[in-house]
């Protein structure tokens, strides 16, 4: 699928999301990709790109699972998911992408709320909490892709203040 590529300036010291609409705080933990606890929202990753851009679920799940499992995890990257009363609600995953302008650069991968708990906040504040901890490591800069149909991440993360790149990264 076409990708768009965006990016943030320098990374603040801490992240805090506002205005989100949501009646709990999730519990952020550290998990590993092939953590059960992230299964149910990788499932759901499949489910949802396979509809959008025309694939299989199957085909979904193997590109997901592509990567590494060291590849977000420690020292350069992580892996979170937010639980509402031990429900895994919301995840996301990070590494380190490379210099960029300097910059020590991560990317931000896996970003998913479940559709059960869309529209409460859940989104702003898991991208918050990997931006404190990517910000925690040292890290300046932020890359991300969001695919063509995706309108959903794309208004997130402009309302994150993250911004188009003019050309694309490789």
């Amino acid at each position: 699928p076409a990708r768009r590529h965006r990016r943030a300036g320098v990374l603040p010291a801490g992240a805090a999301a506002t205005g989100a609409l949501m009646t709990v705080r999730p519990s952020f933990v550290d998990v590993r990709q092939d953590d059960d606890l992230a299964q149910p929202l990788i499932a759901e990753l499949a489910i949802e790109y396979a509809s959008r851009y025309e694939s299989t679920e199957e085909g979904m799940l193997k590109w997901l699972r592509g990567h590494p499992p060291d590849e977000f995890a420690p020292p350069g990257g992580g892996m979170l998911i937010g639980l509402v009363d031990g429900q895994p609600v919301t995840g996301g995953a990070f590494r380190r992408f490379g210099l960029v302008e300097g910059d020590e650069t991560a990317e931000l991968k896996r970003i998913w709320t479940d559709r059960r708990y869309r529209r409460r906040g859940y989104g702003r504040i898991l991208l918050a909490e990997l931006e404190s901890r990517i910000a925690g490591l040292g890290y300046r800069r932020v890359y991300l892709t969001t695919g063509d149909r995706q309108p959903e991440a794309e208004a997130l993360y402009t309302a994150s203040g993250y911004s188009r790149l003019s050309e694309q990264r490789p």
